[in-house]
C-alpha cells in the first residue's frame, strides 16, 4: 500500500474519529501539554497589569484575586499532570481517550473562561491604553494556542468561543468610545484565528494518518522480509539436503562416462560420449553455481581475508580447464606475475570467482585462445580473463552479472548455461571488497577482470609464493599407485573403480570404516586416501579418515562431500585437509592424482 496525503478534492477531510486510537493519543497529549503550559504561564502574564494598575492608584483587589486563582489552578492542573502521565503508561490509547477527552475539554473551556474573566475584572475601570494592550495579550495567547491546542479541535472551539468569545462581547464595555473600531477587528481576529486553527488541525490528523501509513508500511515490509528470509532459508535448506542425493548419481555418471570414454573402440559412440559428458559437466556447473549464489545470499558464505598469492591460483584454474581447451583446439595461455602478485583477499572466493570467468570464456569461444593474466594497477592486482569469442553486445553489458542473464546470441552458441556463473563472481566480489568489470565487442571477444588489494610486501611472502608458482601438470597417458575409496553407495564405488582403473590406478573400496580397515590388515598400502563424509553406518567420514591417514602416514588424503555447510567439512578445511565436492570433475581428478600419486617407476607397489 502507498501512504498519501487525503485529496479534497475527491475525498472526505479526515476527523478526528478517523484517526486509529493510538493517534487520537497522540494528539490528545500535545493538546493536553499546551493546556497545562498556558495555564502556568497566565499568572505570570497577570502580574504585570497588576503593577500597573496598582500604579494607577486604582483598586487592583480584583486583579489580584484572578492572579491568585490561576496560581491555585496551576498547582491543579500540574498535579493532573501526572494522573495523566500514569494513565498514558498503564491504560490502552482506547481507554485513555475515553477518560481524558472530556477532562480536556472542560479543562480548555475553563481556561478560556478564566481569560474573559480577566476582561470583566478591568473592563470600564482602566484607560484605553490599558485595555487595549490587555486585548493585544490576549490575542496573542489566543493565537499561540490555535496552533498547538488545534489537534484536538474541540478542546480548541471551546477555549476559543469561551475566552475570545467573551471578550467580543465586552468589547463595547471595554471601549465605550471606540468600540465600533475595535469590534470589527475582533470579529475578523476571530474568523482568521479559527480559520488557522481549523487548517492546522488538518494537517495534525494528516501527520498523525500518513505516520500511521508508513507505520503500516514498515510493518508489512518487516513481515515481507520475515517471510523471504524464511523462504531464502528453506530453499537453501532444501538445496543443501537434496544436493547430497542429486549429486551421487550425477558424480557416478562424470567418473562412468570417462571410464567408458578411455576403453571405448567405437568411432561411432565418441560424439555420443562428448554429448553425454558435456551434459554432464552442464548439470554440475549449475549446482554448483546455484549453491554458491545460495551461500551467498543466506549469508552462510564466511570471508577469510588474507593474503593470497594468485600465480598458484592461476595455475590450479589453468590446470582444470587445460585438457577442456587442448580438446577444442583453444589456446590456453597464462601469464604470470613471477611471484610478485599477492592480494588480500579470500582464497575460495577468489579461486571461485577465477574458475567462473574461465568457464564463462570457454564455453562462449569457439576458436582463438583464452588468456589468463595478473597485472599490476597502482595499489592493486588485477586479475584477467581475455577471450577471443563472440563478445557482448554493449546494450546488454549493464545486464550481464543479474543471475539467470544470458544474452540472445548465447543461446544460439550454448544452451547449456545457466546465467549464474557472472553472477557468483559479482557476488563473491563484493564480499572481498573488491571491484569487476568488463570491456568487450560484439564478434570480437571479452576482458573480464577483478581488482584487488595488493597485500603489503614481504620477503617471505614473495618467497613462498615463488615456491607454489610451480608449472601446471601436463596429463600423462596413464597414471600407477594405489587408491583407497569409502563411499557408502555402490554405484559411486562402482564408477570410482572403473575410472581409477582406466586410469591404471589400482583401486580399492569400501562401504565402511570396517571394510577399510579391513583391506589395510590384508595388506592394502595405499598413496591416496578419499573418504566421504556422509556414510549410512553413522560414523564420521572426516574421524574415519584422520584415523586411516594415523595408519597410513604416507599417504595423502581427502574428504569427499556433496554437502557445502557441514560443520565436519569446515574443520577439516580448517585443519588443512583437503576437501573436493560432489560431483567431482574427472579431468580435475586426474589433475590431483598427478601430484599425489607416485610416477610409474617410483611406484612402490
Amino acid at each position: 500500500m502507498q501512504a498519501t496525503l487525503p485529496d479534497s478534492r475527491d475525498s472526505k477531510p479526515l476527523r478526528f474519529a478517523d484517526i486509529s486510537p493510538a493517534g487520537q493519543a497522540s494528539l490528545l497529549d500535545m493538546t493536553h501539554n499546551r493546556l497545562v503550559y498556558s495555564i502556568s504561564i497566565i499568572p505570570f502574564v497577570g502580574m504585570p497589569f497588576l503593577y500597573w494598575k496598582h500604579y494607577l492608584d486604582q483598586n487592583a483587589w480584583g486583579l489580584l484575586v484572578w492572579t491568585l486563582s490561576y496560581f491555585i489552578a496551576v498547582v491543579a492542573v500540574r498535579l493532573q499532570q501526572r494522573q495523566y502521565r500514569r494513565d498514558r503508561a498503564s491504560l490502552d490509547p482506547l481507554a485513555a481517550v475515553a477518560k481524558w477527552l472530556p477532562v480536556i475539554q472542560r479543562m480548555a473551556l475553563l481556561h478560556g473562561a478564566g481569560l474573559a474573566a480577566l476582561v470583566i475584572v478591568v473592563a470600564g475601570r482602566v484607560p484605553f491604553e490599558y485595555a487595549l494592550t490587555l486585548y493585544m495579550t490576549l490575542a496573542s495567547i489566543m493565537a499561540a494556542n490555535a496552533t498547538h491546542q488545534s489537534p484536538v479541535f474541540s478542546a480548541f472551539r471551546r477555549f476559543f468561543a469561551a475566552g475570545w468569545g467573551g471578550c467580543t462581547l465586552l468589547t463595547p464595555w471595554v471601549f465605550p468610545e471606540h468600540w465600533f473600531l475595535t469590534l470589527p477587528l475582533c470579529l475578523s481576529y476571530v474568523l482568521s484565528i479559527y480559520r488557522h486553527s481549523s487548517i492546522a488541525h488538518r494537517f495534525f490528523l494528516q501527520q498523525i494518518k500518513l505516520e500511521e501509513d508508513s507505520a503500516k508500511l514498515a510493518e508489512n515490509y518487516r513481515l515481507a522480509k520475515i517471510e523471504a528470509e524464511a523462504a531464502l532459508r528453506a530453499k537453501n535448506q532444501f538445496l543443501t539436503t537434496a544436493s547430497h542425493d542429486l549429486r551421487q548419481p550425477v558424480h557416478a555418471m562424470g567418473f562412468l562416462i570417462e571410464s567408458i570414454s578411455r576403453r571405448n573402440r567405437d568411432l561411432l559412440l565418441g560424439p555420443a560420449l562428448q554429448d553425454l559428458r558435456q551434459s554432464v559437466q552442464s548439470v554440475t556447473q549449475m549446482f554448483n553455481s546455484l549453491l554458491d549464489l545460495s551461500r551467498i545470499e543466506s549469508g552462510a558464505q564466511p570471508v577469510n581475508l588474507q593474503t593470497v598469492a594468485l600465480d598458484p591460483l592461476m595455475n590450479d584454474v589453468a590446470t582444470l580447464f587445460r585438457e577442456e581447451a587442448r580438446s577444442r583446439q583453444i589456446d590456453l595461455r597464462v601469464r604470470l606475475s613471477g611471484g610478485r602478485a599477492l592480494v588480500t583477499a579470500d582464497a575460495m572466493l577468489l579461486r571461485q570467482s577465477m574458475i567462473n570467468l574461465m568457464q564463462n570464456a570457454l564455453r562462449y569461444t569457439q576458436q582463438g585462445g583464452v588468456l589468463m593474466a595478473a597485472r599490476r594497477r597502482s595499489a592493486c592486482w588485477q586479475f584477467e580473463v581475455w577471450d577471443t569469442g563472440v563478445g557482448i553486445a554493449e546494450d546488454d553489458q549493464q545486464r550481464i552479472y543479474s543471475p539467470f542473464f544470458r544474452p540472445e546470441h548465447a543461446w544460439r552458441i550454448d544452451n547449456a548455461g545457466h546465467g549464474l556463473g557472472l553472477a557468483v563472481v559479482a557476488r563473491c566480489a563484493d564480499l572481498m571488497g573488491a571491484s569487476q568489470g568488463l570491456s568487450s565487442r560484439e564478434g570480437r571477444g571479452s576482458r573480464f577482470w577483478l581488482r584487488l588489494s595488493a597485500a603489503a610486501p614481504s620477503p617471505e611472502r614473495w618467497a613462498m609464493a615463488a615456491d607454489q608458482a610451480v608449472a601446471p601438470v601436463e596429463q600423462a597417458a596413464v597414471l600407477s599407485g594405489r587408491c583407497l575409496v569409502i563411499d557408502d553407495e555402490p554405484q559411486v564405488r562402482n564408477a570410482w573403480q572403473a575410472l581409477l582403473n582406466s586410469w591404471g590406478v589400482e583401486t580399492a573400496c569400501a562401504a565402511s570404516a570396517n571394510d577399510a580397515l579391513a583391506l589395510l590388515d590384508a595388506g592394502f598400502a595405499p598413496h591416496a586416501i578419499f573418504c566421504d563424509q556422509r556414510l549410512r553406518s553413522g560414523e564420521s567420514g572426516f574421524e574415519l579418515l584422520q584415523a586411516l591417514l594415523e595408519c597410513c602416514p604416507d599417504a595423502a588424503g581427502a574428504m569427499i562431500s556433496g554437502e557445502f555447510n557441514s560443520p565436519a567439512l569446515a574443520q577439516a578445511e580448517q585443519e588443512g585437509y583437503l576437501v573436493l565436492h560432489k560431483p567431482l570433475d574427472p579431468e580435475a581428478l586426474y589433475a590431483l592424482l598427478s601430484r599425489l600419486l607416485p610416477p610409474a617407476d617410483k611406484d612402490h607397489s
